[in-house]
């Protein structure tokens, strides 16, 4: 049950309309700035496409090298571009931009893979870690408009033509950036409840009642808030499969905090009493016919009560890893539906 890592770069290319066909020539120059980061788009959207498709951070982290190793290429080719004309002003632009883009996949991206280790160990490291990818992304995102005013400005002083280019890879890099802020999002809500619900089966499983009734109770908090907000969230391009499936999950985490969880801390009191009573028969040499009786009845119940208890941890066990799976089931078909896939 593992949140990959998806971040979100945004990207632009443009379609240049020029006379001529060479390095003097505006036109021609921005189209050679643009060049280098369309190779970094492409290999940075095939490495997109691995990580969605169900393969983990560090099975990805060639491709990810392979993205720095673009980067680096696309560096510098555009240091060795001449300034235009005394201008360097674009030529600046686009080599601060691609220090960035190197900055965050060695950098930032490093740190956020650090971060995987641990995020699943508590719902804040999960959130930080999260919260980590969005900043990311917002970082990529500034860099990204001041690149794009850099070259409208430098468009517009120079008289060029530009039309925005809206191909099949630039309309790819647009759906993983938003497809990677609503799984998060959803993924969340469902994360939030689920690290409850460990935390009351490990409670029951160590028969800490009072720390089970805290967990049971932030279940039963974290679930009903979760359905809320799944109430209001609309689906992915009217795609409500995620939502739906992660709404489920807490229905059952609600359910079986409020209905079957209380059974289960009602037999371990039965349990721990009966401990007493069968602690106080054996401390007793002639106990009476009426103790006899009393002991063999509470004997009875308990067994009773421990095939119940069984029958129950089985159907919650059950319970608990069916929801799991139509989890992970879901958010894969949600990434395997709307994700593009791209390769070179």
């Amino acid at each position: 049950m593992k949140q990959f890592i998806l971040l979100a770069f945004s990207f632009f290319n443009w379609v240049v309309i020029a006379r001529a066909q060479d390095m003097d020539n505006a036109g021609d120059y921005l189209s050679a700035i643009n060049k280098a980061h369309t190779e970094m788009n492409k290999r940075y959207m095939e490495y997109v496409s691995a990580a969605a498709h169900g393969r983990r951070a560090r099975k990805v982290e060639k491709l990810r090298k392979q993205v720095i190793d673009n980067v680096e290429k696309a560096q510098d080719y555009t240091l060795n571009l001449p300034y235009y004309k005394g201008d360097n002003t674009l030529r600046q632009s686009s080599i601060d931009y691609i220090k960035m883009c190197y900055s965050i996949f060695n950098d930032d991206y490093a740190k956020i893979v650090n971060m995987e280790e641990i995020a699943e160990q508590s719902f804040d490291a999960m959130e930080a870690y999260i919260l980590l990818q969005e900043k990311t992304n917002q970082k990529l995102d500034e860099a990204f408009e001041k690149m794009r005013k850099a070259t409208e400005t430098f468009a517009a002083k120079y008289h060029i033509n530009l039309i925005e280019n809206t191909s099949e890879l630039n309309q790819k890099i647009g759906v993983a950036n938003q497809l990677s802020h609503y799984h998060n999002q959803v993924y969340l809500v469902f994360f939030k409840c689920n690290w409850q619900d460990n935390n009351l089966s490990k409670a029951i499983h160590d028969k800490k009642l009072n720390d089970a009734e805290q967990a049971r109770n932030a279940v039963i908090k974290y679930a009903k808030e979760g359905i809320a907000v799944l109430d209001t969230t609309k689906g992915f391009e009217g795609d409500l499969a995620l939502v739906s499936t992660c709404k489920q999950v807490l229905k059952f985490y609600l359910k079986n905090a409020e209905n079957e969880v209380p059974k289960v801390t009602e037999y371990f009191v039965k349990e721990e009493n009966f401990q007493k009573i069968k602690k106080s028969m054996e401390g007793k040499s002639s106990p009476s016919k009426e103790e006899v009786d009393a002991y063999n009845k509470a004997v009875n119940d308990i067994n009773l009560a421990v095939n119940t208890f069984n029958q129950l941890n089985n159907t919650m066990f059950t319970g608990r890893n069916e929801a799991i799976k139509n989890w992970e089931d879901a958010s894969k078909e949600f990434y395997d539906t709307h994700m593009p896939h791209y390769k070179r």
